[in-house]
């Protein structure tokens, strides 16, 4: 919970307490309390930002009111019984008033670590060479809308760049999209703020920067790995994440446009996952091709000749991860790729590997699903057959295998699920989506996210992930052969 959330409910009701201690009826004297509750509710709602789970406690003034103005002061004070039902009440009321900002919290992102301060800007980009799949019309183009982080000047900017821009319709989108949740229950999330600065000046002190290609997973969004996008940043990345259009969550184009996902809610099987890798793998090209164009011109002068195009890495998660290993073994301008409990859909892997860096990491919740045999569970699945059970299972073994071979990395950390690479780890412990200690899970991620790609994108040595290797040695970091 945020300061004038606590503020105001630690203040209110304890005025409310003391009204019903007291027996407090009538008089001038508690209009002062009165405009110190209802203060408190504008102070909250004007500084911090009004939402849906603080409404029992906006209405706590009201609740004081109705008890000081409302019926008699009985000479002698109230019965022993009357006050403890009261009390009960109030705090039966406390609890409805508390539960709801604290399991939806408004969160904050820990500090990136890096030596630099971070910017962020947002472009559309139109691929004229490409026809957009999800529309019946054959003169529209394939549109991405996709976010820049990048290592920024002191002083280069002052605005905070929200967590969500568009934030209305893309909590919308979350919530109902990747959740299966009413629409408005995620709301909280646009009132959340990063430490990136809009449109900053670039830092010239590390430039040409390496780049990095971010992609989320089926149904997710662009900024869904914001712990880990502004720590690279920071670290001296310029951080591209792309939303793949109708395959997001949702897109807002500048115009308003809203291009929501349209993937089909059945989509399970390897195969039907394996057709969307296409149009992924087409539009992170797309991006990459748009990245060369803004180190030739950038129209905002920003990144003009300070991208070093040698220097291009990729990253992503569940989906996105299947889509960063086919771009590592077809795009000759991706160097190194890191997987977070990615899939393996698509082409596999040749048997010795990528031949270039792939780091693979793993969630427990994933990894215990794919290691549990059929006889283990063949009472829960009926009717299915051993063989239509363990082909997908052999099928992932066999493709992470061959990715890793020939010196691939991996690692896995222990108690974590697949939400825990991601932000959606912090929204909420009634989702049950992240770990025992999601920001700690985030720290390791981000610990070896930079010491690998600065390991093969920077040409570091490799000490600093064998130092991470002993300092977590629960992940069982590999290198595998």
């Amino acid at each position: 919970m945020r300061f004038w959330e606590i503020g105001l409910i630690v203040v209110n009701f304890g005025l409310l307490y003391w009204a019903v201690i007291t027996n407090k009826k009538g008089g001038r004297g508690l209009f002062i309390p009165l405009g110190i509750a209802l203060s408190l509710v504008i102070v909250q709602i004007v500084v911090e930002g009004g939402r849906w789970e603080m409404i029992p406690a906006y209405l706590t003034p009201l609740l004081l009111t109705a008890y000081f103005f409302i019926g008699k002061r009985k000479e002698g004070g109230k019965s022993r019984i009357a006050l403890t039902v009261q009390a009960v009440l109030l705090t039966v009321y406390l609890l409805v008033s508390v539960a709801p900002p604290a399991v939806l919290p408004v969160f904050s992102f820990d500090e990136p670590t890096g030596p630099y301060a971070v910017g962020t800007t947002v472009y559309h980009w139109v691929d004229d060479k490409r026809r957009e799949v999800y529309s019946d019309n054959p003169a529209d183009r394939r549109e991405l809308m996709a976010q820049i982080w990048y290592p920024a000047a002191e002083g280069g900017g002052e605005e905070r760049s929200p967590y969500l821009q568009n934030a209305s319709k893309m909590t919308k989108a979350i919530s109902s999209k990747m959740m299966g949740l009413p629409a408005f229950v995620l709301s909280h999330l646009g009132l959340i703020k990063t430490h990136a600065l809009v449109d900053a000046k670039l830092s010239n002190s590390g430039s040409p920067y390496p780049v990095l290609i971010f992609s989320h997973g089926m149904n997710g969004y662009r900024n869904q790995n914001m712990y880990q996008l502004e720590e690279l940043a920071s670290h001296g990345y310029i951080v591209i994440a792309i939303d793949y259009a109708y395959e997001a969550a949702a897109s807002v184009y500048p115009d308003g446009r809203v291009a929501v996902s349209k993937t089909d809610p059945n989509l399970t099987s390897n195969a039907q996952y394996g057709m969307h890798i296409p149009l992924w793998t087409s539009d992170a090209a797309f991006v990459l091709n748009q990245v060369a164009k803004l180190n030739q011109n950038d129209a905002a002068g920003r990144f003009t000749g300070k991208i070093d195009l040698d220097r291009i890495g990729m990253l992503g998660h569940s989906f996105g991860g299947a889509v960063t290993v086919q771009m590592l073994k077809n795009d000759s301008r991706v160097k190194a790729a890191l997987s977070m409990d990615g899939g393996f859909y698509g082409p596999p892997v040749s048997d010795k590997g990528f031949g270039k860096p792939f780091f693979m990491m793993y969630a427990d919740e994933t990894y215990s699903k794919i290691m549990t045999s059929y006889d283990d569970v063949a009472e829960q699945f009926g009717g299915v057959s051993r063989e239509a059970f363990e082909a997908p299972r052999k099928e992932y073994i066999q493709k992470s295998g061959y990715a890793l071979a020939g010196g691939g990395l991996s690692i896995l950390i222990p108690g974590s699920k697949h939400a825990s690479y991601t932000d959606l780890a912090l929204f909420s412990p009634l989702l049950g989506l992240s770990g025992t200690d999601p920001r700690r899970d985030h720290r390791i991620v981000n610990e070896f996210s930079v010491a690998f790609f600065d390991r093969y994108l920077k040409g570091k040595d490799d000490s600093t992930l064998q130092d991470l290797a002993a300092k977590y040695p629960e992940v069982n970091f590999k290198v595998n052969n």
